[in-house]
């Protein structure tokens, strides 16, 4: 017998990364489109609220203003995912569209207690 501790047992082999899995074609040019109409429309509005609409500025229309803008450069951010070569992969591109979703939800909200606002409720 030997008083030679055994050797270490060798390393596991790293587990092999999840094998990516491209969009099928025509999905990242969907949702680019989708995204840019969006941001089309938002930034219409926005100038809309911010130069057309009759009123004089109040602290209600400048919360309205912010809750405006919040969502605007959520979805920025989602158009600048969408164009990221990374997002050719479905999980990635997943990721992508609750960007989108909730952006979109976010808008609705905001243009929504815009319109509160303009109606000069309370």
């Amino acid at each position: 017998m030997s008083d030679a501790a055994p050797p270490p047992p060798a390393p596991e082999p790293a587990p092999a990364p999840a094998a990516r899995r491209p969009l099928p074609a025509g999905y990242r040019e969907g949702i680019i489109t989708a995204v840019t109409v969006i941001i089309g429309f938002s930034l219409s509005f926005v100038r809309y609220w911010a130069f057309e609409a009759p009123g004089d500025w109040t602290v209600r229309s400048v919360i309205a203003l912010i809750a405006l803008l919040i969502p605007i450069a959520a979805e920025i951010y989602t158009l600048y995912r969408a164009l990221l070569v990374e997002d050719d992969d479905e999980a990635t591109y997943k990721v992508t569209v609750k960007w989108f979703i909730g952006s979109v939800c976010g808008m609705l909200v905001s243009v929504s207690l815009a319109a509160i606002v303009l109606s000069g409720r309370p």
